[in-house]
């Protein structure tokens, strides 16, 4: 049995797009960012010569700078990333390729845009050089430089952003795999690549060392069929993130404060939504990573197992491809899988108002924090919370499909996996 409620997610879409929505409204109608503003904000008399003679591009990604930011012509989408990445101390891996930052493509590899920041600038991170610039330029930036203190003088907005960091370092210290690993991999930036399993013949020497590898060898498994094979190694992968998903939760402010009976329920009921967003990090439109991102299983040979199996991960691409074109990075993900976790309408809660406050704080930190990542992008914001009812529904059909195959093939449920099922399916 599954009890699935949409109602709660549903009205908070509406009701978040809506306010998202009279935002917007208002933002396009304050000076700063009217058209009648210009390029720099100036007077609306200026307007002509301004876009004429005066238009620059970023020194970043040739988008249309808005302004001069941290000694350097750059637009709001990469003041921002810089900022961003000074005040949290982020840091990205290293990537040696020298990529080339462009507005299409800005937000695909964070280190070579950020270095390539540095080499403008040519400064301390934490320092502004004026040079020679007109005066309103160092009135505007003295300006951002106030506006910037006054932000974090707003206890508000700082425990967002507090929040924000705890929920972001808590993923990175969890997962195993992110999404910036996995695109490295995918992107094919890494000095080996991974293992491509493609028909039974790779499978097999994939089993010899990949798989042995990841779940270790089952002499139980040697006689099964190849079908079979790749469920076990499935529910092993799945049984391992469900261990990440828990301590991740464990690390989100408050969670390890709930009663224990709604810490236990939370979890039954959101690690399978969470886990196929984590998922979809480790899939593009011809496979999926696997061992550690050591493997590669094609899309075309699942389909081409019989089915039942053929139909197990068919969804989870569709999703996927969906999903990454959102173009979430890995500070986006941690607050939306902590969203998932911590929703308030799961059967069975005893302290549901807590529960819900403590999404609520997730989502509206969720949303400053997209409409700061991806200011390019006004409705990111509503797209993601669909993805929440996405999952509820990807879940549901998968569970009916591992109980097909529970009835028909001869196969078992790992027992941690089997816990999760029973009572909701």
């Amino acid at each position: 049995r599954y009890f699935l409620n949409n109602h709660y997610t549903t009205s908070l879409i509406f009701k978040c797009a809506h306010v998202f929505c009279l935002l917007s409204c208002v933002d396009a109608l304050t000076p700063a960012s009217s058209p009648s503003s210009g390029v720099y904000g100036g007077p609306a008399g200026q307007d002509e010569f301004t876009s004429t003679s005066l238009t620059l591009g970023c020194r970043v990604c040739s988008d249309r700078a808005s302004g001069y930011h941290y000694g350097v012509h750059a637009c709001e989408g990469c003041k921002g990333f810089f900022r961003r990445t000074i005040r949290l101390k982020l840091e990205y891996d290293k990537c040696e390729r020298r990529c080339k930052i462009q507005k299409k493509n800005r937000n695909k590899c964070q280190y070579c845009r950020f270095h390539k920041f540095e080499v403008l600038v040519s400064i301390p991170q934490t320092a502004i050089r004026f040079g020679r610039m007109p005066q309103s330029e160092k009135l505007r930036l003295k300006a951002e430089i106030l506006t910037g203190e006054r932000e974090i003088e707003d206890p508000q907005l700082a425990d967002q952003k507090t929040l924000a960091k705890q929920i972001y370092e808590a993923y990175l210290k969890n997962f195993n795999m992110n999404k910036s690993k996995a695109r490295t991999i995918l992107t094919g930036k890494t000095s080996t690549p991974p293992f491509v399993i493609h028909d039974m013949e790779t499978l097999q020497l994939a089993e010899q060392t990949l798989v042995a590898k990841m779940v270790g060898s089952s002499g139980a498994l040697l006689n099964k069929d190849a079908e079979v094979r790749i469920f076990h190694c499935c529910q092993c992968t799945s049984v391992e993130t469900v261990t990440e998903l828990t301590e991740f939760a464990k690390s989100v402010p408050g969670f390890s404060n709930l009663d224990l009976n709604d810490q236990v329920t939370l979890l039954k009921y959101g690690v399978h939504e969470a886990l196929f967003a984590v998922l979809a990090s480790c899939m593009n439109k011809d496979g999926l990573l696997v061992a550690y991102g050591s493997g590669f299983i094609t899309r075309e040979f699942l389909k081409s197992l019989r089915r039942p199996f053929s139909e197990m991960m068919e969804p989870k691409f569709q999703f996927a491809l969906k999903f990454n074109s959102l173009e979430l990075d890995d500070s986006d993900l941690a607050l939306f899988i902590a969203a998932i976790i911590c929703c308030g309408d799961r059967p069975g809660l005893v302290n549901v108002p807590h529960i819900e406050r403590m999404q609520e704080s997730i989502v509206n930190v969720l949303h400053l924090h997209l409409k700061s990542n991806h200011p390019d992008n006004g409705f990111l914001f509503p797209k993601v919370l669909q993805k929440l009812v996405d999952l509820r529904q990807l879940v549901t059909e998968h569970a009916q499909l591992v109980q097909e195959i529970k009835k028909t093939e001869d196969t078992s449920l790992h027992p941690l996996l089997q816990e999760i099922y029973r009572d909701m399916y």
